[in-house]
This record gives C-alpha cells, sequence and structure tokens, in this order.
C-alpha cells in the first residue's frame, strides 16, 4: 500500500461525497456517516504490507473480483481505513455487502470515464485544506472571509491602513479600500495591478524580500527620503506561506510601525489568505486537469469517449477539433520552462477565446499540444467557421510567440472524433515542420500532399532507404568531385525547368546554370525530358533525401 498524500484529517467522507458525487464518486455501499474526518488518500498495493495514515481513503486501483474486494475490505478494517474506492460497474455481492456492514469500511465507485489521477487530485484538493489555517468557521476577527477583495478589506479595518495582497511576483491579487490615502506609488501599484518594476528592484536590492520571506513576523519598510521615487508612506508587510512554501505577501501603506495587537492581526490575516491562495490554486490545478483528463479521453474515441464528451457538455452536438502548437524555435530553447509557460498561456489563452465564442467549448494542454473542441451548427459550414476562430486568435496573440493551428472535419458523433483529432493532427505536422509556405491556419485537405511527404519520409526512414539510379550517382560524384549538380538538379525541378527561376535561386549565370544541367544528365544518366524520370528524381529529393532545412 502506497501512501500518496498524508494530510491533517479535516473534510469527511460526507463532504467528500457532497463535493465529488456528481462528477467522480458514488456511495456504493455503506454508511459515510460512520467515520469522520478523512487521514490521507492511500493507493491500493496488493505486493505491499498496508502503511495508511489514520481513515485512509484507499483507492483499489485494478480490484473487482468479489472474492478480493472482501479480503481488501477485512484488511483495511484493522487499519482503520475509512472507505475503499473501486471502478464502476461494482459488483456488490452479499458477501461484499457483509464485509462493508462487518468491517464499516464504506464501499465507493469511481465514475465511468474518470481517471485515477483525477479523483486523486480532486481529492488532494478537498483535503489540503487542513493544511493552513483552522478548520473553523472562516472568518477574520468576526468578519466572513469572503473572496480575497473581502479579506483585503477586512485586514485593512483590523490595521487601519489600505493593503494589498500579491503573489511572489508581487502581482496585485486583491486590494482594500482607502488606497486614495497612501501615496502615488500605491495608486500606481493598483492600476496596473503589479508593483512598477523601478519599486520592486528597488525592494529586492535593498534585501526587503529576503528579510520578508525569512520571517514569520511583519517587516516594517522605511526607506530613506533618496529612494523615495513616488513612495512617501512607509509599509508594514508580512509573508503569506503554507508551511515552508511562500505563496505571497500582505502590504500595508502606514505612517508609523502597528502596534503589537494590529501586527498579530496582520499574521492571523496571512493565515487566512494563505488558506484562500491554496484554495484558488488548488481548484485551478484541479479543473485544469479534469477538464485536459476528459478531453483527453474524449478525443481517444473509446469506451469512454462519450461519457467524457457528455461531462463537458459537448455530447450533444457536431464538434470541431483545434489543434494548436508553439513553433519552439520562436521561444528561447535556452530554457525549457519558458516553452512549457508559453505552453499553458497560450491554453489559457484559447480557452478564454473559445469560451467568448461558445459556453460549452473546451479547451486544454494535452502533451505539447493545445486541443480545443469547438460545436458546431448540424447544417453549417463547421470547418469554415473553426478556421476564423483559429485566425482571430492568432491575430490576438500576435508574433511575440508564434504558434500555428490545425483544423479538423466535423465530427457529427463520438465515433468520428478520434479520426478528426487524427486528421488535425496530421495537419499540425506540416504547419509545425515549416513546409506549408508559412501557413498559420490549415485544414488537412489544405496540406495534404506536404502530410504525405513527410509520412512518406516516416517509412523510408524507418527502412534505412537511400537514393538510387541517377540521384545516387550524382550524389557520390558531388562528394567526390565537390560540385553541386544535386543541388542544380533541385533548383531546376522547383523551377519546372524555367533555367532563368532556377538559376537565380542558386545564385549563378544561366549558362553556368545549363552547363551544370547538361553535366548532371551525363554523370547520372538521367533523361530529363521524360517526365517518368523527372518524377522519380523529384520523389526521392523529397522523400528519400529532402534538404537538409526541411
Amino acid at each position: 500500500m502506497l501512501v500518496s498524500v498524508n494530510l491533517r484529517p479535516h473534510a469527511s467522507l460526507g463532504r467528500v461525497l457532497d463535493d465529488l458525487g456528481d462528477t467522480l464518486l458514488d456511495l456504493v455501499h455503506g454508511d459515510p456517516d460512520q467515520v469522520g474526518g478523512i487521514g490521507g488518500v492511500a493507493i491500493h498495493d496488493p505486493l505491499e504490507e498496508p502503511v495508511l495514515p489514520q481513515h485512509a481513503l484507499v483507492l483499489g486501483v485494478g480490484v473487482s473480483e468479489p472474492g478480493d474486494v472482501v479480503r481488501l475490505l477485512r484488511t483495511l478494517a484493522r487499519h482503520e481505513a475509512a472507505a475503499l474506492v473501486l471502478r464502476v460497474p461494482v459488483a456488490v455481492t452479499a458477501e461484499v455487502a457483509a464485509a462493508v456492514t462487518e468491517t464499516g469500511v464504506a464501499l465507493l465507485g469511481l465514475t465511468r470515464g474518470a481517471s485515477w489521477a483525477q479523483l486523486a487530485a480532486m481529492l488532494r484538493s478537498l483535503l489540503a485544506e487542513g493544511d493552513v489555517g483552522d478548520a473553523e468557521p472562516e472568518t477574520l476577527a468576526g468578519l466572513p472571509s469572503g473572496d480575497l477583495f473581502a479579506v483585503a478589506n477586512a485586514i485593512g479595518a483590523l490595521i487601519d491602513a489600505p493593503v494589498t495582497i500579491e503573489d511572489r511576483r508581487s502581482r496585485v491579487l486583491a486590494f482594500s479600500g482607502r488606497q486614495d490615502e497612501a501615496d502615488p506609488s500605491r495608486v500606481e501599484t493598483i492600476l496596473g495591478r503589479q508593483v512598477p518594476e523601478r519599486f520592486a528592484r528597488m525592494l529586492s536590492e535593498r534585501g526587503v524580500f529576503r528579510e520578508l520571506y525569512r520571517s514569520d513576523q511583519p517587516v516594517y519598510v522605511d526607506l530613506p527620503s533618496r529612494h523615495l521615487d513616488g513612495l512617501s508612506l512607509p509599509r508594514v508587510a508580512v509573508a503569506v506561506r503554507a508551511g515552508d512554501e511562500v505563496l505571497g505577501s500582505i502590504w500595508a501603506a502606514v505612517r508609523e510601525p502597528l502596534s503589537e495587537e494590529r501586527g498579530q492581526a496582520l499574521c492571523d490575516a496571512a493565515r487566512l489568505v494563505a488558506l484562500h491562495m491554496l484554495r484558488v490554486r488548488a481548484g485551478a490545478d484541479v479543473e485544469r486537469r479534469l477538464r485536459t483528463d476528459l478531453l483527453s479521453t474524449a478525443l481517444e474515441g473509446g469506451a469512454g469517449a462519450r461519457e467524457a464528451l457528455n461531462r463537458l457538455g459537448l455530447g450533444d452536438q457536431p464538434v470541431v477539433v483545434l489543434a494548436l502548437a508553439v513553433l519552439e524555435s520562436t521561444v528561447d530553447e535556452r530554457v525549457d520552462a519558458s516553452i512549457a509557460t508559453e505552453r499553458h498561456r497560450l491554453a489559457d489563452g484559447l480557452a478564454m477565446h473559445l469560451g467568448a465564442v461558445h459556453p460549452r467549448c473546451a479547451a486544454a494542454l494535452v502533451g505539447d499540444v493545445v486541443y480545443g473542441l469547438v460545436p458546431v451548427a448540424r447544417n453549417g459550414d463547421g470547418e469554415q467557421r473553426a478556421l476564423r476562430i483559429a485566425t482571430d486568435f492568432l491575430d490576438r496573440v500576435g508574433e511575440r510567440a508564434r504558434a500555428v493551428i490545425a483544423v479538423g472535419p466535423v465530427a457529427h458523433d463520438v465515433s468520428g472524433l478520434a479520426e478528426t483529432r487524427a486528421s488535425a493532427d496530421r495537419a499540425l505536422r506540416v504547419l509545425r515542420s515549416g513546409s506549408s509556405a508559412g501557413r498559420r491556419v490549415a485544414r488537412l485537405a489544405d496540406v495534404h500532399v506536404e502530410a504525405l511527404l513527410l509520412e512518406l519520409r516516416d517509412l523510408v526512414s524507418a527502412r534505412g532507404d537511400r537514393p538510387t539510379g541517377p540521384v545516387a550517382r550524382l550524389f557520390e560524384y558531388d562528394e567526390q568531385h565537390n560540385t553541386s549538380l544535386v543541388e542544380t538538379l533541385r533548383a531546376w525541378l522547383d523551377a519546372f525547368g524555367d533555367v532563368i527561376a532556377a538559376s537565380a535561386a542558386v545564385y549563378v549565370h544561366p549558362n553556368t546554370f545549363r552547363y551544370r544541367l547538361r553535366r548532371l544528365a551525363e554523370v547520372g544518366g538521367l533523361d530529363l525530358a521524360d517526365p517518368e524520370a523527372r518524377f522519380a528524381a523529384m520523389l526521392q529529393l523529397r522523400v528519400v533525401a529532402p534538404p537538409r532545412s526541411v
């Protein structure tokens, strides 16, 4: 038994079912109120002796036979487990039902179309709330916490100062009222929702952030006048942290250091803000992971595709698949994280863009491709509409980090979705290869020949084929004599026999080009007047020995 999450008790089994019962979990048999708080989540491993947190929720991956279920329930009862989760359908035989009653371990079912990873992520988000703050009603000196702006107003009232709540990058997440009582720098911060670069740099150079993140007490910041530059009021700041992780900070514009009582109130507020920030982050991560898993399941077109589409709200109408990728050469490839960050940024941007187009669109990053599902009318040109949507999005993104989008054909039912995704993937490969004449958006029909060439190259590469006949003789002659006969042949074929255009492409005089053309015909034994010979040579040059830039 491998423990994946070991958290302090907080959420009860009843609450877990209330929160996840419509999406991931169903009660199969047992009494959820019999157990108090869940102490952690564990994954069943039949090869290891169980080592469980108290009142564990156990994920019975791969367990289905009634006899195995009965034995596992009795084992879990000895370790005071709260519940066992199995993949539905769960066979509740008389023996299984009796074992549930005997052991007190509730039996839950994981919904069709959902993954164990989804469930673990959801449970982690629910149970992690016990890691920060108290399990008491969320108030701050009697004031309800509400959203983060309400928290900021509550903090401002307690310490009698305008405050901002910021993340680790000094981006403003929320702010209180009374900001007009502060100084010009605070107004600039609020308007830009970001601490201005010059102030952040000044604070960093003077070691303010270092001191702030090392301490769990408020830090008083009163800079000499020569450093002010619009910062006329001192600041009091406290770090917002969850365990050893710094999530952000709270900043108050004050006229003097806080009293001990108000300083303690600010520290208490930081714990409440940490709880809120963890919930927001966990909720966003879980929602993103859930939609990613559902969209991925739907695109695979297997047994769970219909259920996944239904849960995405797209099960009752035709959809078009969009596939977006970042052209990595336009991103700083020295830092892999910058590429990943750009993909996530574009995934969020596409999701927002599609959401404005249709409320039931879905988008998620799967691997290194952002897929989007766009519902379209049954009696309309869905592909053209999707092309317009994709083009509009790329126009908004601009050229800073160049991306490309492939558009699949309309899938009229779940059975056609995998084929539509495959079509979009084939077109996307062409766009990413750079062999699509600068296209940013395309359907497979637009780049079908290029897709076939790429697939032929895959076949040739797998078999280890090399040039033969006249083309092979030209390669060998060039290598031995340091000539450019292969380059000459490529240029002539690409220019459809136009010597003037071909010679310009390789920067030589037309007469020189004509001489080389005669020479390559002699060396290679190639009849340039024979269409079959020309086609064979072109096919070898494009598939068996393509230019290095392709």
